[in-house]
């Protein structure tokens, strides 16, 4: 019963957005066509099945400046904003979503870095990070649920000279490698604040661990990580316990907000598999439900209003839109579940071979449903402010 009413509000939601606003093009970076081709295509089967990690696809597509968007010209970056970051990343997760949210994760990663006041971090890793010759990953799951109450943190720092000791696991975290890099945040002993830091996985106190296999996004490069004494240094510091909160609001609704890339790119693969199906399939596939142009019209309200909140974003990363983040995300996963579940109807048998596009995008959908924030989290989240307007304006 819940779930119906909340699909019916957030299709009513979506076409309440002002349809004249324009999708915006222009996402198309030179040669990323001719590098998903020649590089990521070929290995879909074994990124999904086989756990390949893609990283000479993310080096050569950090070098063609797909990662460029998030960072100012003055760090290496182009300065196109999360707009250009959003549409490099759904044009990638057309053919992949795993290397998609893996695109999402180095991109994450460069915004923090970009959003924080820490101008030395910036200018030793923000160049090589957005070029490609480093990769990073994000790692503020269990702090953004630890933060609205849905988890313990899994992490403490304690203030020692010179900066924070750090001790905990955790369990899982994506665009891992040796000699990566990665943001996180936890609560310091004694405080209760948040402190948010970068990681460097081969400094001494830290281990990577093999983790968990999942159903699908084997190819991400996502690992379990140990912390014991292990040491962060004030320079390694993106924002201390006194700014966290104004440093978490502008990091937030941006961070969220990007992964629609992966959503819109699911979304409009699964709805060439239903025009694919449709050539010769058509007379049956009538009476299945979500046809591909009612897909194709969501979709687009979709986009509009993903890049409308870019752009607002990117000309203030702490615009109150955190409402409007968080229903278009929410929208970009249900429309996810609802196009694949009809791309493996529209192919029948042939979308449940275990080479099949259909299938995997199933596998995708699920977890663009379940990534953090998933549609449980996001639902609180609405519900929440939902509940904290309705008292401001009986207290007023």
């Amino acid at each position: 019963m819940y779930q119906a009413a909340q699909q019916a509000q957030i299709r009513s939601n979506l076409h309440a957005i002002d349809s004249a606003e324009p999708v915006i093009n222009g996402g198309e970076l030179p040669g990323v066509a001719e590098l998903i081709a020649k590089q990521l295509q070929p290995n879909v089967v074994a990124i999904d099945q086989d756990g390949y990690y893609p990283r000479q696809f993310l080096q050569d597509l950090g070098a063609l400046g797909g990662y460029a968007g998030v960072v100012a010209p003055a760090f290496g970056g182009n300065g196109f904003g999360l707009t250009h970051t959003v549409q490099v990343m759904s044009e990638v997760s057309k053919t992949c979503l795993s290397t998609g949210f893996a695109i999402w994760c180095q991109t994450a990663c460069l915004r923090y870095l970009q959003l924080s006041d820490n101008e030395n971090l910036k200018s030793r890793f923000l160049p090589a990070l957005v070029e490609g010759r480093l990769l990073g990953g994000t790692g503020l799951s269990n702090t953004l649920k630890f933060k609205c109450g849905i988890e313990r943190s899994l992490l403490k720092a304690r203030r020692v000279s010179g900066g924070y000791e750090i001790n905990g696991n955790l369990p899982w975290v994506s665009n891992l490698g040796a000699g990566h890099v990665f943001v996180t945040g936890c609560p310091v002993e004694n405080d209760g604040r948040l402190l948010f830091f970068l990681v460097e996985t081969q400094r001494t106190g830290f281990r990577l661990v093999d983790g968990a296999h999942f159903a699908a996004m084997e190819g991400t490069g996502t690992l379990a990580c140990q912390f014991r004494d292990y040491f962060v240094n004030d320079q390694h510091v993106l924002a201390q316990p006194e700014t966290s909160e104004s440093y978490l609001a502008k990091i937030k609704p941006g961070m969220i907000l990007a992964q629609m890339g992966m959503g819109l790119g699911l979304v409009r693969s699964c709805i060439d598999l239903i025009e694919s199906a449709n050539k010769s399939s058509a007379l049956t596939n009538q009476y299945l439900d979500d046809q591909a142009d009612e897909l194709a019209g969501e979709l687009a309200i979709a986009e509009r209003e993903t890049y409308r909140l870019t752009r607002l974003l990117d000309d203030d990363p702490a615009a109150d839109v955190i409402a409007d983040v968080l229903k278009v995300r929410l929208a970009g996963s249900e429309l996810s579940l609802r196009a694949s579940q009809s791309a493996l109807l529209h192919q029948g048998a042939k979308g449940f071979l275990t080479h099949s596009a259909a299938q995997r995008k199933v596998r995708e959908a699920y977890f663009v449903a379940i990534v953090t924030p998933a549609i449980k989290q996001l639902r609180r989240e609405l519900a929440n402010l939902k509940s904290a307007e309705i008292c401001a304006l009986s207290s007023s």
